[in-house]
């Protein structure tokens, strides 16, 4: 017996020495192939971000991620952070799926979830504790309340002397389905008397703008998860990498968009009129601001066909609508005027602003013909022919490399009768029925039909010229099935949402 118990401790202990050291780098566990399951075995909670070095949103995430595993240390929690290289850890990468930089998974006894909370410290905390605890915190004293409400920028406490009435059970299903804020609830006469609050009551604490919201009318979960998304944000928002996510990636998917300079006075000059403007617009569209001084900001004037000149200046983005552009006729930054451009827009009033430039001379002159806004439909919905176009950005990685493949295209075709090859920049030209997402698209405009195809083969010579004789059969896929280049491009050629 002796013999076996020796022969069993030493094979745990050569299990051990083969199981890779877990390091940390500033508080965030280092993880790889080799440590990878034990990390899982010994923690319950483990967010992991797979990343690449070159990935500028993995750059952007690093110090907030580094924040997010210290709050949670000083919180006392059990939850763990670990980053993998992706590029290096490509098996872990292909079993967890990865396709762009950064995918954060979260894992319960080892089992994920993809994450699903904003980019900033506080909010990757604020989802990670509502995955592990609670739906709200349990505040007893007016010390724990006060510590719970400063805190954190937003927090929602629900005042209920009975916590199994159904006004608090459907407060508590919203704070359930409520990742970016954390929730509290009471019971205790303390409280209610401190925070003027009565019986069945909720309260939004914030520190910004009037700083505090009450809930008024039917406690609904749906009604509570309105107020929250109303109201936890700033009436104006200025946008820069730590609100990013929240704008785009909140609920509310109308944006007024201000563009402004800081160096010329213009939040000064502009400032209290918008405010007071988005008091009426709360819940509906969101104001933010953009301060067209920032170098980082000048493809975002580019996106909207602005120069320079016209700051300041609006526009109107809808996002539920392939990000729809409105534009108003003068740039009225009073009150009444922002007031009246967002009402016009609400009201179905305006028509959707779609950037266009002229057409070349000669357009037609290279075998890949120039398309423009004007005279697209003219030229691809031609149905004796077969028309390819490629949708393109001149900053585009991607398109560059494509562009001597796409001419050799064209001068191979140049002579078809019934095939004709066209380029049109998106960014400078947009259509009301086609909508880009990604740099480049290639599209096929089918003869007789005009029916569209999308290539989602290899970008070679022989790839699209099997596509063209074959009438868009080879080549094509499903979309979900497209490699998709604005999540793995690695010069961050094309704009993410967050970046526009």
């Amino acid at each position: 017996m002796k013999t076996l118990s020796a022969v069993l401790l030493l094979a745990s202990c050569l299990a051990l020495s083969y199981t890779e050291e877990i390091k940390k780098d500033e508080g965030v566990l280092v993880l790889t192939k080799g440590n990878f399951k034990t990390a899982l075995e010994e923690n319950e909670f483990v967010l992991v971000e797979f990343y690449a070095p070159w990935c500028g949103h993995c750059k952007a995430l690093a110090p907030e991620y580094v924040k997010a595993a210290a709050k949670l240390v000083e919180k006392g929690s059990d939850i763990k952070l670990a980053k993998v290289d992706a590029t290096e850890e490509t098996e872990l990468s292909e079993e967890h799926g990865v396709r762009g930089y950064p995918t954060l998974k979260f894992f319960r006894n080892g089992k994920p979830i993809d994450y699903g909370g904003g980019r900033q410290a506080d909010d990757i905390v604020n989802w990670l504790l509502k995955k592990t605890g609670p739906p709200a915190k349990a505040l007893a004293t007016v010390d724990e309340a006060k510590a719970f409400i400063e805190d954190n920028p937003v927090v929602v406490v629900g005042f209920f002397k009975d916590q199994n009435s159904p006004g608090a059970k459907q407060f508590l299903a919203a704070a359930s389905a409520t990742d970016d804020h954390p929730f509290g609830i009471t019971s205790e006469d303390v409280l209610f008397t401190d925070y003027e609050a009565s019986d069945e009551s909720i309260i939004l604490f914030k520190n910004f703008d009037e700083g505090k919201n009450v809930y008024e009318g039917e406690i609904t979960e749906d009604g509570v998860t309105q107020f929250v998304t109303a109201n936890s944000l700033p009436l104006v928002v200025d946008f820069n990498h730590e609100t990013a996510s929240k704008i785009f990636g909140g609920e509310i998917k109308s944006h007024l968009l201000i563009f402004l300079s800081k160096e010329a006075g213009h939040y000064d000059t502009h400032m209290e009129a918008a405010m007071a403007a988005a008091k009426g617009f709360k819940g509906q569209v969101l104001f933010v601001t953009i301060n067209t001084d920032e170098e980082d900001h000048s493809r975002i004037l580019e996106f909207f066909g602005m120069k320079k000149e016209e700051v300041p200046g609006l526009r109107i983005i809808k996002l539920e609508e392939d990000m729809a552009k409105y534009k108003p006729d003068t740039y009225d930054l009073s009150e009444s005027g922002l007031t009246s451009f967002v009402q016009s827009f609400l009201d179905g009033k305006l028509k959707q602003h779609l950037l266009s430039q002229d057409v070349p001379e000669d357009w037609d002159k290279e075998p890949v013909k120039v398309l423009v806004s004007s005279n697209f439909d003219e030229v691809v919905f031609d149905k004796s022919k077969d028309v390819l176009v490629e949708f393109y950005a001149p900053w585009c990685g991607h398109c560059k490399q494509l562009a001597p493949i796409f001419d050799q295209l064209g001068e191979k075709f140049k002579e078809h009768d019934s095939i004709l090859i066209g380029k049109m920049d998106a960014t400078a030209n947009e259509l009301e029925h086609t909508k880009i997402q990604s740099f480049p698209t290639l599209k096929l405009y089918k003869k007789e039909t005009n029916e569209a195809v999308e290539y989602n083969g290899e970008r070679t010579l022989e790839g699209m010229s099997k596509f063209l004789e074959t009438g868009g059969v080879y080549g094509q896929a499903a979309p979900e099935d497209d490699e998709d280049d604005e999540e793995v491009d690695e010069e961050g050629d094309v704009p993410a949402k967050d970046e526009l």
